[in-house]
């Protein structure tokens, strides 16, 4: 066999394998917007994509695994929503409150590393999306450089502020609580001020 056969056979092949994790992730989303990401199993994920539950140990080794890969996905949409945001703190907060908000696998993949299950990979994968969306938070909100210890502490803190908000806008606890989503924005806004 030609080493240019054997090129295109191995393109071809990564090619495949790329489109079916692409269809296995795809399912997983459909399935866990039907039942929560949370309740999500390596089998309905087969079913819905129409594959032998085997076959999806050949790309993902766990559900943990399945799980994070999912909110990794949601990590680079949280990413692309920052970049677009406007360059203001208060837009950043709101693209990345809203891209949280509409994520249901992210609950469940700190859920996840909390369990332990995740393999280290996979974990490294999510590591990864989470300090790119660390940094496009900082980029979007004008806080960058982050030349001190203190300046990267203000940003996970503000990350952090968002996620709190994002968890309680989902369950409808803010609402409950008399609070608008907007004035805590802006609320957050100002605690944060660059050189406060």
């Amino acid at each position: 066999m030609s080493d240019t056969s054997l090129a295109r056979r191995v393109e071809r092949r990564t090619r495949q394998r790329a489109a079916n994790r692409g269809a296995i992730i795809d399912a997983a989303r459909r399935v866990a917007t039907r039942e929560g990401a949370g309740a999500l199993s390596l089998r309905a994920v087969a079913a819905e994509a129409g594959y032998a539950p085997a076959s999806v140990y050949e790309y993902f080794r766990n559900r943990a695994e399945l799980v994070l890969a999912l909110a990794a996905e949601d990590l680079s949409q949280v990413v692309r929503s920052l970049r677009d945001s406007g360059g203001t703190q208060a837009g950043a907060a709101r693209a990345m409150l809203e891209s949280l908000k509409a994520s249901g696998a992210l609950p469940a993949a700190i859920a996840t590393l909390e369990s332990g299950a995740a393999p280290s990979e996979a974990e490294r994968l999510f590591t990864g999306k989470l300090i790119a969306a660390l940094t496009a938070l900082s980029e979007a909100a004008a806080r960058v450089p982050l030349n001190t210890r203190d300046d990267q502490a203000d940003v996970v803190l503000l990350a952090a502020s968002i996620v709190g908000l994002a968890v309680f806008a989902r369950a409808g606890r803010l609402k409950a609580l008399g609070f608008d989503e907007q004035q805590l924005i802006a609320r957050l806004d100002r605690r944060f001020a660059k050189g406060s």
